[in-house]
């Protein structure tokens, strides 16, 4: 068995933004790559995203056998997925078009290759319902950008089998991310639900005019985000209460929480916010163009990560 747990070879269905991310990433793990996607000019544009984050994955360390010789483009899906061990699908969201979807890899795939989606939202149960072999599809649901960010969120459907949690699990972190089970599905799995209560209150903030959308960016970049680049929220809180931990810091700081809790908004993605936070957005980033805030972004990524690595004691 390999350091990838017995895969060599992976599918990549779906080649946009998080298919090509995933595709540089498992490249530069030293596998094989099989890619697909029906859209005009997929391959052409899939190799220029694969070049584009190759020198990032360099610096991060590649594999041994890593190269982009490895990628091969088929225009058949069923070509893509016969001879892989693993398939991330990234798909458009759209139930129908999943279920479809799956039920053609299911039938062309090997019988032991696990077949797992990058979906977002949708519950996994729905994806499965298609397929004659529904107990070795699950959810492998990545954080933008995937070849960089650890997070895999991992989630089975009702008819998920254990062994292909667990091999999941195995695959990913033989790899170098940090997966997670989440034991339930649930709308937007755990990470994007995290992030979707932030959103809320920093859109409810603009609405009410407490704040400006830069203003909102720089409390959390240069405040709560920091120790969060750190540390979850509930370690984060325990070191928050000193000697007494978490325990304290809720016995004294309870009360106060949970008015915060009540006093929270509950905005309306109204046209005019819309458009408010738009233009806010617009503001702050001035000149800049997205471009250079992504190099950035991902160069200071890079580095948090690798010192995050060489502490050996945060998790």
């Amino acid at each position: 068995m390999s350091a990838s747990h017995g895969v060599q070879r992976v599918a990549v269905v779906g080649t946009g933004v998080i298919g090509a991310s995933w595709t540089a990433y498992f490249l530069a793990q030293g596998l094989d790559v099989n890619a697909t996607d029906p859209s005009p000019g997929a391959e052409e544009r899939l190799r220029q995203a694969v070049a584009q984050h190759w020198p990032t994955l360099e610096r991060f360390g590649l594999a041994a056998g890593a190269s982009v010789d490895r990628l091969r483009f088929h225009d058949s899906l069923e070509d893509a997925v016969s001879v892989s061990d693993f398939v991330q699908e990234n798909g458009p969201e759209r139930m129908d078009f999943k279920i479809e979807l799956f039920r053609r890899m299911d039938a062309a795939a090997p019988p032991d290759a696990i077949l797992a989606s990058s979906s977002s939202g949708l519950a996994i149960s729905g994806v499965q319902s298609g397929c004659a072999h529904p107990q070795r599809v699950v959810l492998g649901h990545p954080f933008n950008p995937p070849h960089l960010i650890p997070l895999v969120e991992v989630i089975g459907g009702e008819r998920t089998s254990a062994d292909t949690i667990e091999r999941t699990l195995a695959f990913y972190a033989a790899i170098g991310k940090r997966p997670i089970h989440v034991k339930r599905e649930v709308k937007g799995h755990i990470a994007n639900r995290l992030q979707a209560a932030l959103w809320r209150e920093a859109f409810h903030l603009v609405e009410q005019g407490v704040a400006s959308v830069a203003d909102i960016d720089t409390a959390i970049a240069h405040g709560p985000g920091l120790r969060w680049a750190v540390m979850g929220p509930f370690m984060n809180l325990h070191l928050s209460g000193g000697a007494g931990g978490i325990a304290h810091v809720l016995a004294h700081l309870g009360g106060s929480i949970e008015d915060w809790w009540k006093d929270l908004g509950a905005p309306s993605m109204t046209p005019a916010l819309q458009a408010q936070v738009s233009e806010g957005v617009a503001q702050e980033l001035g000149t800049r163009r997205t471009a250079e805030l992504e190099a950035a972004r991902d160069t200071l990524l890079l580095n948090l990560i690798r010192a995050k690595a060489d502490t050996g004691t945060l998790d």
